[in-house]
């Protein structure tokens, strides 16, 4: 399915057709993170506090051994 950003009052926000709204759960006032994959596309997931501790944590490790990341990586 083809969404395209809309201009929503100062911000830029995509509207999620109502089926999929309904199908996911989806309601006003409920939080969600959003996770940019190595492939560049984003994930939308809903907000989870342990999955935030982690993700904390993953950030703290990736800035830490950055130069011997960068390494493996090649």
């Amino acid at each position: 399915m083809k969404i395209e950003p809309k201009r929503i009052g100062n911000s830029t926000g995509f509207i999620i057709p109502r089926d999929v709204v309904v199908r996911l759960g989806i309601e006003q006032g409920k939080a969600f993170y959003l996770t940019e994959l190595a492939d560049g596309s984003l994930r939308i997931a809903p907000y989870d506090p342990e999955f935030e501790k982690a993700m904390d944590i993953v950030d703290e490790i990736m800035v830490e051994y950055k130069d011997t990341l960068r390494a493996l990586a090649k």
